[in-house]
């Protein structure tokens, strides 16, 4: 349980401290933040992956939650890197 307790500290602690960075970043800043967040999903969609199929169902269910949010997240900074990229080509 004292585990338990420590993750869903340091859990609530990244969630603050993430929005708070993030709500800070000038709009400019985002493509280039974009491309970082999707480097650092893939790594979690990895990390995922190799705990599904470990453990009881609990872990399986927070991996495969865990798979689908980071893969939405690839996905669509992807797409908007594109989308941005396209704006700045010439004809």
């Amino acid at each position: 349980m004292d585990q338990f307790i420590a993750a869903l500290t340091i859990f609530v602690l990244a969630v603050f401290v993430g929005f708070e960075v993030i709500r800070k970043v000038p709009p400019p800043l985002h493509t280039p933040l974009t491309s970082g967040s999707n480097a650092v999903s893939g790594i979690t969609i990895v990390g995922s992956l190799s705990l599904a199929g470990h453990g009881g169902l609990l872990v399986e269910s927070l991996a495969f939650i865990a798979i689908v949010l980071a893969t939405i997240n690839v996905v669509g900074g992807y797409g908007v890197t594109h989308r941005m990229l396209k704006m700045f080509r010439k004809g």
